[in-house]
């Protein structure tokens, strides 16, 4: 069979496929980064671990929880250390618990007894008493709740918790002795969760405690809690976890190994492992690893502190179990986003990896998983982009559901059989890529033309235009291409306290019956929706179908949308409507108009730095005070139009300064008074540019005394005013700079 002619035929759909390819894999090694393939990512790791999570109860691990009953019975948190002492001479002594873990912190002093209340009665009122002094020598040991906390502590196996922060200026309680001290991995290449503040326990807890761990989770780009960082780096130093405190506590305080990519103790490219005696934890290359939820929330079992406290729980329950005290107390706010909850006990996230590690059941992505999906997509993409097009619609579907399969097939039997996380969706989406392009190119490109335009155009342009442009659809295309023609914006001034007074329903039709005939008006002059953009309205003259008037269709639909607005506002008064007020910005240049987007999301548009001014031009009308504002080239082109030039201002990201302009009506149209007015306001901007401050206040608070209301007269007063204490130099322009949008 010779495919050659087959091949050339195709050339364009196999290119297209390679091209799709190409960025597919570009993602894949990380030279870009495309946000909707990292989302679809983290919904498919999410969705293999709850198909294959055990959603079974642990009960090597109990959470003492300090919950809502807890706090009902012992009253608010945090309670008095010596209730904390009995509940670890209760763990220990009657229930003969294995370890304690804290997923709190113990960072303020416990004053909760009146003891520094007495012991400043005794250095003040009352020191000269020896028999208050020598009942408060007896009382003291009983008093002391911190004290009595950190005997309770001593020679016992309990990790304490603590966390860290990006603040630098929370520093509080004292740092367990690191894991690794600084300097231990020096020349790797490894990207450490750093901190630069912290919150830690009271010196003499963390001094009495077996050991202490942190309980940062590592949240990701979208919230959720997927993995925790087993060592995190503070000042060069590097602090182990509170899950992998509890294990070492639990084993021996078995020591930590790092294990590099070339081996055991060697500095390779980016650590692999930390062994912990026989258990090797994968890490990736924050040196985090990923939790293995066993389930929903209840994955283990739950007692209320409060029974604990009072001796409630069975002996049976608890007996050499590994303890977790938390909350899941909502006012607590010790509440994660995981894959398994939206609201999920952060003390639940530490019990999954503790038990992960008990189990030598933590998933590993190591290094090479990167060159494995890059291979994978390279083998199936280029088969995909050469076979697919040739195929016809039924074998091409059958070809990309078995490529389909094929990718989650291996994909599953990794994470099953080898405990591998190998990423899924870009090789998915690829496969679903190619072969939707190979279905449309067809049907979009080759045999619907004219239907094309008709369907792609007529979203945006009036139906007479549409039937103009599909009786030659072959001179019409969405490629960009650079022209010169007029753009428009307008929006809504105020609209935020407009939707503020009204209800959705209300709102929605408000803005429906002044969309319509905004709308209407510029389909009307020719004009071509570019889009809606909440309240603001885009539109652009001179394309898909030429039009030598576009300056002056442009400039006539923003006159016509003024006065039909001035109709609107009695209509919508009657309905209890707020009044409504836009401003319209109006300028004429080259930009370059097409079809652009993603290959998510096409849309035909103008964009460049003739646009850019349009829509700044609408951002300042209100506070020049008026309806409309143009450009210079929009001015030049409509000469049979009055204009009343406003200012020669720069705009937020230009250098050049513009000159602007309001319309006033058509050549022999506007009355003398306004003529009159216009002409005075001229020498005004004349004697303002030559810095004449004081005659052109003069001629300025004339024009105010015949338009109060005018808001360009005040603003210029208000600049002169400025101008007198601040000169702009001798080297000033004339023009106005705007600092913002």
């Amino acid at each position: 069979m010779n495919l050659g002619p087959a091949l050339k035929k195709n050339a364009i759909p196999i290119a297209l496929g390679v091209a799709v390819l190409l960025v597919f894999l570009l993602h894949a090694t990380r030279v870009v980064n495309i946000p909707l393939i990292q989302h679809i990512e983290a919904i498919s790791y999410d969705a293999r671990l709850q198909l294959t999570m055990p959603k079974t109860l642990d009960r090597r691990i109990i959470i003492v929880d300090i919950d809502e009953k807890s706090l009902a019975e012992e009253g608010r948190w945090p309670w008095g250390r010596d209730k904390l002492a009995t509940m670890l001479d209760r763990l220990f002594d009657q229930y003969h618990v294995a370890v304690v873990g804290f997923d709190v912190v113990f960072a303020e002093k416990d004053e909760s007894s009146g003891l520094k209340v007495l012991e400043q009665l005794s250095q003040k009122e009352l020191k000269n008493l020896p028999q208050f002094q020598a009942s408060l020598s007896q009382l003291r040991p009983q008093l002391d709740h911190d004290s009595i906390f950190a005997q309770k502590l001593a020679s016992r196996p309990v990790v304490l918790g603590y966390y860290f922060t990006s603040n630098e200026d929370r520093i509080s309680g004292l740092l367990p002795a690191p894991t690794f001290p600084a300097g231990s991995f020096k020349g790797s290449n490894t990207a450490f969760v750093g901190a630069t503040g912290y919150g830690a326990n009271l010196p003499e807890f963390q001094k009495a405690a077996h050991s202490a761990g942190h309980f940062n989770p590592l949240t990701d780009f979208d919230g959720v809690a997927r993995r925790v960082p087993m060592l995190m780096e503070y000042r060069g130093a590097f602090y182990e976890s509170l899950s992998l405190a509890v294990f070492r506590t639990l084993s021996g305080n078995s020591a930590i190994q790092a294990v590099f990519e070339e081996g055991a103790g060697n500095i390779g490219d980016s650590m692999e492992w930390l062994r912990v005696g026989k258990l090797k934890i994968p890490v990736d290359e924050n040196i985090s690893a990923l939790v293995p939820y066993r389930g929903k929330q209840g994955s283990f079992p739950y007692v209320s502190a409060t029974d604990v406290l009072h001796g409630r729980v069975s002996a049976q329950e608890l007996g050499g179990a590994i303890v977790l005290v938390g909350t899941t107390a909502p006012g607590l706010m010790d509440l994660r986003s995981t894959p398994v909850g939206a609201v999920y006990p952060g003390v639940e996230v530490h019990a999954n990896l503790i038990t992960g590690m008990l189990d030598h059941n933590i998933k590993q992505k190591p290094a090479f998983m990167m060159g494995a999906e890059i291979t994978e997509m390279l083998l199936l993409g280029l088969v995909l982009a050469f076979t697919l097009p040739l195929l016809g619609p039924v074998k091409a579907s059958l070809t990309a559901l078995a490529a389909l399969l094929l990718v989650v097939g291996i994909n599953l039997s990794l994470w099953q059989s080898a405990n591998m996380v190998m990423p899924l969706a870009a090789a998915m989406l690829m496969i679903i890529a190619l072969f939707m392009l190979s279905m449309s190119y067809g049907f979009f490109v080759e045999s619907r033309a004219k239907r094309q335009i008709t369907g792609l155009f007529g979203q945006y342009v009036p139906p007479e235009l549409v039937d103009e442009m599909s009786e030659n659809p072959g001179n019409f295309t969405m490629e960009g291409e650079s022209r010169e023609m007029t753009v428009l914006f307008s929006d809504v001034r105020g609209f935020t306290t407009i939707s503020e007074g009204l209800s959705p329903k209300e709102l929605s039709r408000m803005m429906n019956e002044y969309m319509t005939p905004m709308t209407r008006i510029i389909h009307k002059h020719r004009g071509t929706i570019d889009k809606y953009i909440g309240d603001a309205i885009m539109a652009f003259w001179g394309a898909p179908l030429a039009d030598p008037e576009h300056s002056r269709h442009a400039l006539l639909a923003a006159m016509e949308m003024q006065q039909t607005l001035t109709q609107l506002r009695e209509q919508f008064k009657t309905k209890g409507w707020p009044e409504i007020r836009i401003g319209v910005g109006i300028n004429t240049g080259t930009m370059s108009v097409g079809n652009m987007g993603s290959e998510f999301r096409m849309a035909y548009t103008v964009m460049g730095d003739a646009v850019n001014l349009a829509s700044r031009l609408e951002s300042i009308t209100k506070q020049y005070g008026v309806g409309i504002i143009v450009g210079e080239n929009t001015h030049k082109a409509v000469p049979d139009v009055v204009f009343r030039e406003l200012d020669r201002v720069r705009v937020k990201g230009k250098d050049e300064p513009v000159a602007i302009y309001e319309p006033l009506g058509a050549a022999g149209q506007v009355d003398k008074t306004t003529l009159d007015e216009l002409k005075l306001f001229q020498q005004v901007l004349k004697l303002y540019r030559a810095q004449d401050w004081d005659l052109a206040e003069v001629q300025l608070l004339n024009l105010q005394k015949a338009s109060p209301e005018c808001t360009l007269y005040r603003l210029y007063l208000e600049r002169i005013t400025y101008f007198r204490d601040h000169p702009p130099g001798v080297e000033w322009d004339g023009a106005f700079t705007f600092k913002t949008k």
